[in-house]
């Protein structure tokens, strides 16, 4: 049966193929050399870098454009991957808009910044497809260390233990690795199978084996892996959802958008993917844009973000908003969802408009409803995988400036642990810096990082 925009309820099919595949073409096509050379020229290599002081990895900025500008981008990519060693995927999806790019003098100067994720693509991308790795391992240590997750973190920190001497085994809930470059982010944003091809890259280091399908919890123990290994380094993430507080989450429809993008991301075919003719994102974060732009260009008709603070407060960037915006995504500020209606499946959500009273968010009794076959919930995660014996704080991992937990021999980073934003960049840096920690604490030096 053929669908189109306007087909009630859920279905599959809602616009043609060739549509479909100009939808979900790549966000920012990658630069070619010329356009390269004319950004990196824009450069002015400053002394004091304020882009590479707002890079969470602290990537040579000034250094590596510099190395594009004399037109030697191999060069520039390994400035790039001896800080971060999945700088194509940060590249692709780092919001360098709110990073490198907003402390660039050019934005202040002239708003309009280097385009510095793009050049860093442009490096990358060169070296990378060169199809060698740029480093070699260390003399072999004889120490073993487990790393659990197969995310950002995770394949940061079990290469640079490769690349120490240690053998490493990755363990991953998951069919594939990648984590959140794999499942999590927009298909728009990283094209062709990159989260995958940038894995297998990875991988050419040597010393590392990944072993999917094996969660913690479920076969696999911590008190096991201290046994068995050197060192533990957990980068688990967080695998639940946080709850609709509003009557009729349970009812059919209402999803959770992280589940919607990965099912869009692993989908081998686009137009047999269901999605909702008028669909409701709860949610200000990059996930609940990344779920209402990707509901759009699968052929919803109707698709609105409802948040409930105001635009200064929410976490997606102006850029992602803006993005939004111009896919014909609606967004509501200072609504909060009061009910789902509907017999059975959602058919209506009722939002509430709220207002800031001494400082917190209230309710100010007006409601309002608008026509919603599919709900998608983008209001945050939780822990849900802790071990048995590890502190918590904060609903995460409690861990040190270098990752240590509570318990000796065992680190951990991204998502799970305490630390910066949930960002792809930041769990680089910390599964990275936390190996440099293990490597030191397993050779018998003192800490590296305090």
């Amino acid at each position: 049966m053929t669908h189109n925009p306007r087909t009630i309820g859920i279905a599959a099919g809602r616009i043609a193929p060739g549509e479909l595949a100009e939808n979900f073409r790549d966000l920012h096509p990658p630069l070619d050399w010329h356009e390269a050379r004319v950004q990196a020229d824009r450069c002015y290599f400053c002394h004091d870098a304020p882009c590479m002081e707002a890079c969470p990895t602290s990537i040579d900025i000034p250094l590596f454009i510099r190395q594009i500008a004399t037109d030697t981008p191999e060069a520039a990519a390994k400035t790039i991957f001896d800080q971060n060693i999945l700088g194509g995927m940060c590249a692709r999806v780092c919001p360098t808009e709110t990073l490198c790019e907003e402390a660039c003098v050019r934005e202040a100067a002239e708003g309009k910044p280097v385009r510095i994720g793009e050049l860093q693509r442009y490096a990358t991308d060169r070296l990378m497809a060169k199809d060698v790795h740029p480093y070699t391992r260390a003399a072999a240590t004889g120490k073993r260390v487990a790393v659990v997750g197969a995310g950002p973190a995770g394949l940061s920190c079990a290469h640079r233990l490769a690349m120490k001497g240690h053998d490493v085994v990755v363990y991953d809930a998951r069919p594939k690795p990648g984590g959140l470059n794999e499942y999590g982010i927009a298909a728009y944003k990283s094209t062709d199978d990159f989260a995958q091809a940038e894995v297998d890259w990875l991988l050419k280091i040597g010393g590392i084996t990944i072993e999917t399908g094996k969660k913690l919890g479920e076969g696999l123990s911590l008190d096991a892996l201290t046994a068995d290994y050197d060192a533990v380094f957990l980068a688990i993430g967080l695998g639940g959802v946080n709850a609709l507080s509003a009557e009729g989450n349970d009812r059919a429809g209402v999803e959770d958008a992280i589940s919607f993008i990965a099912d869009l991301r692993q989908a081998t075919d686009l137009t047999a993917l269901p999605v909702g003719r008028n669909i409701v994102v709860i949610g200000g974060g990059m996930t609940a844009v990344d779920a209402a732009v990707q509901s759009k260009l699968l052929g919803a008709e109707s698709v609105t973000i409802a948040y409930r603070r105001g635009a200064d407060r929410m976490g997606a960037s102006k850029f992602e908003q803006d993005l939004a915006a111009s896919h014909g995504v609606r967004i509501l500020f200072n609504v909060m969802p009061v009910a789902v209606h509907g017999n059975g499946a959602a058919t209506e959500i009722e939002l509430e408009y709220t207002e800031d009273r001494d400082g917190k968010l209230a309710g100010t009794g007006e409601t309002f409803r608008l026509a919603a076959d599919q709900v998608f919930r983008a209001i945050g995660q939780t822990l849900t995988d802790a071990p048995e014996g590890i502190e918590i704080a904060g609903g995460k991992i409690a861990v040190s400036g270098t990752g240590r937990t509570s318990l000796a021999g065992v680190w951990a980073g991204g998502d799970c642990a305490q630390g910066g934003e949930d960002l792809t960049v930041t769990a680089v840096a910390e599964g990275r810096d936390a190996a440099e920690d293990i490597h030191a604490t397993l050779m018998g030096a003192e800490t590296w990082l305090t």
